[in-house]
């Protein structure tokens, strides 16, 4: 693969990305205004599980596509998971590995989840860590435009 399909691949996964904040950013407004509660209602719910299911998402996107898509661009090895989260600390990306291993968690606990009470303190985790998750976004974003250029980031 050239560095033409390389960037190509970036640029794609950048507009996912995008999108994907776009929309876990509409949620989280939501839910942050309904709160941290003990019991939500019904449509309350509903808007909790549009925010897990983006959170789960732009996480994805970010860990599983975009940190390996940069790891591509600067031919590095792709390695594992824990690997492309330290090697965006050590580049100056992200503020802190263990906030993406938080996320990163969390997001493996959403597809996992089932009992009531365990998934009311998953929206309560997923209130605490959707600002560092869009927050990490942000600064990926800006880090790609050394490759991308100075395109619009926004929608």
């Amino acid at each position: 693969m050239n560095q033409a399909e390389r960037l190509a691949i970036l640029i794609q996964t950048e507009k996912y990305l995008l999108e994907s904040k776009k929309w876990l950013s509409h949620s989280y407004n939501i839910c942050s205004g309904i709160g941290k509660k003990n019991h939500y209602s019904i449509e309350e719910m509903d808007a909790f599980e549009a925010l897990s299911s983006r959170f789960a998402r732009a996480s994805d996107i970010l860990i599983q596509q975009m940190l390996r898509t940069i790891s591509l661009i600067e031919l590095e090895p792709d390695g594992s998971v824990l690997d492309r989260i330290n090697r965006a600390e050590k580049r100056g990306f992200i503020h802190s590995a263990q906030d993406l291993k938080n996320i990163r968690e969390i997001r493996n606990a959403i597809v996992h989840e089932y009992q009531q009470d365990d998934i009311i303190q998953l929206f309560h985790d997923i209130l605490e860590y959707t600002p560092t998750l869009l927050e990490t976004i942000e600064s990926t974003l800006a880090y790609i435009k050394k490759y991308t250029g100075e395109r619009s980031s926004g929608f």
